[in-house]
């Protein structure tokens, strides 16, 4: 079996096969014509993830430079470095403390019943269009202060800066990087227009609050929060999105555990863990080494591109035993998929939340449901989940 990223299959069955034999005989690996390091193992993606010192999150150098992506990038602390990023995330973190968070459960509740109302006795929906999509894009829109009315155009900046990539490539080529620009220019102009609106008449949103706030005595220009904002609106979305698709899937699959959570509801959290962790949402993470370090007995240089299999890691037999059995229960699951350190997800709580509180209402309220065999799944290698997920069901 090949280690080349370029042949492999983009079938999730196919890459779990590669990262089973990847593990096992080459956890990290050099694939020459990708040009970067493959990282499969969990002591190894975590010991990576943790030494943010060694390994950089700041990616801009290989990148051309495009000025819509520059600005994009300025306050997007996702690829940035200490002691900058400590300094941001601490900013933004004061929005998604437990507090914050556990207070948005009503409206969270309130949304997902009208939601499931409009397709209320259909014998089918779409569950990410109807429900996956809509959920979480009303929440973050809402703390945001942008109308939830416009999310089709924000589905449209997330699968362009998201699904539309071509994995085999390590860097995008001219093509890919024009599409992305013409993307990001389009949403920079919207955000910027807002964050300016709400300078001139502030609310109680978080944007409002980002513009207000300060950094070392230091506040935020509009340019710096249009990262924040935008990685807030893409982030804050489609993680939840992706999740809550996967976790029908999975139940779907594994009745015995359907069943068992329809009779004790308060075992969701924990399936949900194992949701996250055999179908990661973003299955891999880039770094690059700052130094010449060794890992896995392998000598990495300074410069070179550490590509870190989550999705490997979260299958690893040295961590997780019975690593390919879905176990609603496992508990401790110290799944990678949130991240790990300093870059842990700064939305993991309220996606937790969004998708414990809808899956809760969709088993209260529908009896039945099952997986309709035309769903459209993402490209495997770029996002594991369902663009379009027919359901069949039966309602209360």
């Amino acid at each position: 079996m090949t280690a080349t990223f370029a042949q492999q299959s983009s079938h999730p069955a196919d890459l779990l096969d590669w990262f089973h034999h990847m593990r096992g005989s080459e956890p990290v690996s050099w694939d020459g014509p990708f040009g970067a390091w493959h990282v499969f193992g969990y002591p190894e993606v975590s010991a990576v993830l943790a030494d943010p010192g060694t390994f950089s999150s700041d990616l801009s150098a290989l990148i051309p430079p495009q000025e819509d992506l520059e600005l994009f990038a300025k306050g997007s602390f996702v690829g940035m470095d200490p002691p900058r990023h400590l300094k941001l995330r601490r900013l933004v973190s004061r929005a998604f403390t437990p507090r914050i968070v556990a207070e948005l459960a009503p409206r969270i509740d309130q949304v997902t019943r009208e939601l499931l109302d409009t397709v209320r006795g259909a014998s089918a929906f779409d569950l990410v269009a109807d429900l996956a999509y809509p959920l979480p894009v009303i929440v973050i829109a809402e703390l945001l202060g942008v109308p939830a009315d416009d999310r089709a155009a924000f589905r449209r900046w997330a699968d362009g800066l998201l699904s539309d990539a071509r994995p085999e490539q390590l860097m995008p080529d001219e093509a890919t990087l024009n599409a992305v620009g013409a993307t990001v220019r389009e949403m920079n102009a919207y955000l910027l227009d807002h964050i300016r609106a709400r300078r001139a008449a502030p609310t109680t949103d978080l944007t409002s609050t980002l513009i207000a706030a300060e950094v070392d005595g230091e506040r935020l220009d509009d340019e710096e929060i249009v990262g924040f904002v935008g990685l807030l609106l893409i982030a804050g979305h489609i993680t939840t999105t992706l999740l809550l698709g996967n976790t029908v899937m999975a139940l779907d699959a594994h009745q015995d555990a359907t069943a068992a959570l329809r009779a004790d509801p308060t075992g969701l959290a924990t399936a949900l863990e194992e949701v996250l962790r055999v179908r990661t949402p973003f299955p891999r993470l880039v770094r690059l080494a700052r130094t010449d370090v060794t890992l896995a007995g392998r000598d990495i240089r300074a410069g070179q591109v550490l590509n870190l299999w989550l999705a490997s890691a979260n299958r690893d037999e040295r961590q997780f035993a019975g690593a390919d059995r879905f176990d609603a229960g496992r508990n401790p699951n110290p799944h990678l998929s949130f991240g790990h350190g300093i870059h842990f997800c700064i939305g993991a709580p309220l996606a937790r939340l969004e998708a414990r509180l809808a899956t809760a209402m969709l088993l209260e309220e529908c009896p039945e449901f099952a997986v309709g065999p035309d769903a459209d799944l993402y490209d495997a290698r770029v996002m594991t989940g369902a663009r379009r997920l027919p359901v069949a069901v039966t309602w209360r």
